[in-house]
Order: C-alpha cells, then sequence, then structure tokens
C-alpha cells in the first residue's frame, strides 16, 4: 500500500533550499519515492493561510518511506535544512479506494 509523505515549507535561505532539494530528490528516488506536488501555487479552501510551498511525495509502502526517512542519503539533506527551511512533515498511509478493493 502506498505511503505519502506531505511537507508544509517555509524557505528561511533559497540556496540552501535548493541545495536541500536536490539531495532529497535523489535519496527519494534511491528509495523509491516520486514527487506527485512539488512547489506548485497553494489556495487556502478552508482554514487558515497555506504555506509558502507543499510538496507531496508518494512511496511504495510506509516501509519505503521510512527507510528514506532513516536513511544515510537523507541524513545529508537533513544538515542542510536545518538552517535552509521550516516545516511541517507528515507521513500517510494510504487506504485503497471502495473501487480498487474488488479489483
Amino acid at each position: 500500500m502506498s505511503a505519502y509523505v506531505i511537507s508544509e515549507v517555509d524557505v528561511k535561505d533559497s540556496a540552501g533550499f535548493e541545495a536541500y532539494r536536490t539531495i532529497a530528490a535523489k535519496a527519494i528516488a534511491q528509495y523509491g519515492g516520486r514527487y506527485l506536488v512539488r512547489g506548485g501555487v497553494a489556495n487556502a479552501a478552508e482554514g487558515g493561510p497555506p504555506p509558502k510551498n507543499i510538496i507531496v511525495v508518494e512511496f511504495p509502502s510506509m516501509e519505503k518511506l521510512r527507510e528514506w526517512y532513516a536513511s544515510p542519503e537523507y541524513a545529508e539533506a537533513l544538515k542542510v535544512r536545518r538552517t535552509a527551511l521550516d516545516r511541517r512533515l507528515i507521513f500517510v498511509e494510504g487506504v485503497p479506494s471502495a473501487s480498487s478493493a474488488g479489483s
């Protein structure tokens, strides 16, 4: 079952953010992840204002997602992240839809 990383990001340092993105993207691909949303314009339909950047990454499973997050490859990105951005990071396990349950 797929698992998702949802990041709500506020950039503190543009150059550092680009370095983080480059390192993180390589690690994400290495662990089977793929970007679904990467920094598009966000509009709040309800609730408070959206963060400046929303990122959604899909992994094949929660196990692969957690392997990526704990990996030495992603640890390099985390070193840069500390000064480049503030974020809220959410892990969500996908749930099969009713239409795919009978397939």
